[in-house]
């Protein structure tokens, strides 16, 4: 394991010695001095390529090149990224940055339109919802220092979602494609803007019958509705004090036959598409609304204050088997996974092979859950120059309240020649009957200075947290309060950072160290999590390459581990300390025109790679087994050592061809060191993407992409319950229409 100081010291090198080739000046890492729109991170490549801190804007360019409704597969570009998939069609993506735990994205900070995102981001963070990719214009990905702007969780970064902008003229757009699996999506957006108004109105739908094959035949997939509004009135462009007030409306909705059991290695290997027939009731159903106003007072072109008021109303029920009882003795489907040669009779009621002689054999949770997030934050924005300065200071208060309501019960089913029939309805509340709420108020201050070629980033963020609890207990359905217990927990913590970036002539070395924070639950006395974060980088240009190379460390000092049923665990939320634990790593971009001289064509091709190193520094046994039994020295779970991705176009004014291949490494499920046993690996896999447009005129273009071109079958996870496949080959065609 390579240290720290050595890491650095490489990065530190390679830009010694692109330096020493001295080609001509690039302008692109000169900073911009524009106040940035409150819903945006960076707002554009420009701003990514001259952060203090590493950071990625994906475009509305790369964003349709694959046309991709599964954020994972966006994702995947972007150094610093590790995902592991769940569903084949990125429903709910576990997502990590640098190291963080990847499960149910938890440990990041998720927004969209500058507004946190998660169901219940400071209760509750496990993101069961998540934005669909395909309605975003852009995605900004933020990394290292100088996170002190977003929050609350600054550890590994922040990811922000950017939805379709109301358009500056009149615009129709309409994408519609049919493939594989009998998925279909359509894509639709209507918008125009006048002198003091403009408005969008956006719907997307995307379904699927599922790639999973059930025992009883049944339909796998899912069917999901996105519906956007978005109204604008501004004053005239000569106005001394110019303000702007948009109003934003979201729905959606999804129904989706997904389930927590996966299969055994033996089934897997024979039938790896194969769903038993004990998950043939699972299903998810959710639906999500929220209310966005954004008012923003214009002083001049260098003073703006931006006030955002928020709702997201979130409910879902994922009614899915959890249990299975034997002559009486129930068995959480985590365990009997864990050891299905222990559990073999409780397998054969999963598998439906035999005949249950209980009607409570099967033991479906409903899984009844609703979220409110809700807020205001503002944002000043003022910059002024000297001789030879840049001053910018931004300045953020933000009032937060959020909450889950757990309302929650088990149905009971007998299995008969492999058909589930329900033999006990549960009773609403019977199982979970308890809220969980947060009210935080934060606040941040960033001051940026830029001398000559010198950018200096420091800045503070204040999170002041109350957590609470109140357990109603599964005998008062009624919620009296007979049985009422509560609990509070409150947390008061500064978060400093800064950052640097300094220009050469055609090369930037940038870096900077911050403090790494994430909540804690409501269990009273628990700390948060707490880390030390370095990163030190380069940006180059040199004979038509460009590219990055960045060095990171995190040094934990209370790493938190959670309770999540989706990882195995009982799906109580409660964390656990982990101790001390060291994350470093490796990330490397670079971008190429392999048709520098063509007046036709273009053809790119990028390759990112991220080496992502992790140790426990000390011993423990994880409570209820999500991790097992650490050691000092053992690796965290989830988390892919090797990840590489290559995309590579060919692009002509009629036409285009893209193609993408991700290359992601093995990685264990469990604690551990050295070679990863055979019931705990994950193993790598190469996955290769194609998408083509062909535009038969400047309005009208067809489209195809396929997933899994070589058809590689492949395990993505061995969590919830047992193993899990990535899609296999799929291909869809569409239509696009734009006026």
């Amino acid at each position: 394991m390579f240290k720290k100081l050595s890491l650095l010291a490489i990065i530190v090198a390679f830009s010694s010695i692109a330096q020493q080739n001295k080609p001509q000046k690039i302008d692109s890492i000169r900073l911009n001095e524009v106040v940035l729109s409150a819903k945006v991170i960076l707002g554009s490549k420009f701003e990514a390529k001259n952060r203090t801190g590493s950071a990625y804007y994906i475009s509305p360019e790369e964003i349709k090149k694959f046309n991709y409704t599964d954020v994972n597969r966006t994702l995947r570009s972007v150094p610093g990224v590790n995902v592991y998939e769940e569903d084949g069609f990125g429903l709910r993506p576990n997502i990590s940055l640098r190291g963080t735990s990847p499960e149910r994205s938890s440990k990041i900070t998720l927004m969209e339109d500058g507004v946190l995102i998660a169901p219940a981001p400071y209760s509750a963070p496990s993101a069961y919802y998540f934005p669909t990719i395909a309605r975003m214009q852009a995605v900004e990905i933020l990394k290292g220092s100088s996170q002190v702007q977003y929050g609350p969780y600054t550890t590994g970064g922040a990811i922000n979602m950017i939805s379709t902008e109301v358009p500056d003229d009149f615009g129709i757009f309409i994408n519609s494609s049919y493939g594989s699996f009998q998925s279909g999506r359509l894509h639709a957006q209507l918008g125009d803007s006048k002198k003091n108004f403009g408005y969008s109105v956006e719907y997307l739908n995307y379904n699927s019958n599922g790639f999973k094959e059930l025992d009883n035949g049944a339909n796998t997939g899912f069917d999901k509705n996105d519906l956007v509004a978005k109204f604008k009135i501004k004053t005239n462009p000569d106005a001394k004090l110019g303000q702007e007030l948009e109003i934003k409306f979201q729905y959606s909705d999804e129904i989706s036959n997904e389930t927590y059991l996966g299969l055994t290695q033996t089934d897997f290997e024979a039938t790896p598409f194969r769903r038993y027939a004990g998950s043939q009731v699972d299903e998810m159903n959710t639906e999500h609304i929220q209310f966005m106003g954004t008012h923003t007072l214009k002083f001049s072109d260098y003073f703006h204050i931006t006030t955002v008021g928020y709702i997201n109303d979130f409910s879902r029920n994922w009614y899915k088997v959890d249990f299975v009882t034997v002559n009486g003795e129930r068995e959480g489907i985590g365990t009997i996974f864990n050891s299905p040669d222990t559990f073999s009779p409780y397998l054969d009621l999963i598998t439906g092979t035999v005949n249950s002689g209980d009607d409570d054999a099967l033991n479906v949770r409903a899984n009844n859950r609703k979220y409110l997030s809700t807020g205001i934050q503002t944002k000043l924005d003022y910059h002024w120059t000297g001789e030879n300065t840049f001053h910018d200071i931004e300045v953020g208060l933000r009032y937060h309240f959020d909450e889950e309501d757990r309302f929650q019960w088990i149905d009971d089913y007998a299995i008969t020649d492999g058909i589930l029939q329900l033999s006990n309805a549960g009773i609403p509340g019977t199982n979970a009957n308890r809220i969980s709420d947060a009210r935080a108020f934060s606040s941040y201050a960033l001051y940026k200075l830029k001398y000559k070629n010198l950018t200096l980033t420091p800045g503070i963020r204040y999170e002041n947290i109350t957590l609470g609890r109140s357990n109603y207990g599964t005998n008062d359905v009624e919620r009296t309060g007979i049985n009422l217990s509560e609990r509070e927990n409150k947390v008061d913590v500064f978060i400093p950072g800064i950052g640097f970036n300094y220009n050469f002539t055609n090369i930037s070395l940038f870096g900077g160290i911050h403090k790494g924070f994430s909540p804690p639950s409501n269990q009273v006395g628990e700390e948060p999590e707490e880390s030390i974060n370095y990163e030190l980088g380069t940006r180059f240009s040199y004979a038509g390459f460009t590219g990055e190379v960045v060095g990171f460390y995190n040094d934990y000092s209370n790493l938190l581990g959670s309770d999540l049923a989706a990882t195995g665990g009982t799906g109580s939320l409660d964390q656990f300390n982990a101790g001390e634990v060291k994350v470093q790593g490796l990330e490397v971009l670079l971008n190429y025109n392999l048709l520098p001289k063509s007046e036709n064509f273009i053809m790119p091709i990028t390759l990112g790679y991220t080496l992502t190193d992790t140790e426990f520094q000390n011993s423990f046994g994880s409570e209820n087994d999500i991790w097992g039994e650490v050691n000092a020295g053992d690796e965290l779970p989830y988390l892919s050592k090797h990840q590489l991705n290559a995309t590579i176009s060919f692009e002509h004014e009629k036409y285009e061809i893209n193609f993408s291949g991700r290359y992601n490494g093995a990685f264990r499920t469990q604690a551990g060191s050295g070679s990863i046993p055979a019931n705990e690996i994950v193993g790598d896999n190469l996955v290769l993407d194609l998408g083509g447009k062909y535009r038969l005129n400047p309005h009208i273009a067809v489209t195809i992409n396929t997933m899994n071109l070589l058809d590689e079958t492949y395990a993505v996870a061995r969590v919830p319950a047992g193993l899990r496949p990535g899609m296999p080959f799929s291909i869809l065609g569409g239509l696009e229409i734009r006026y």
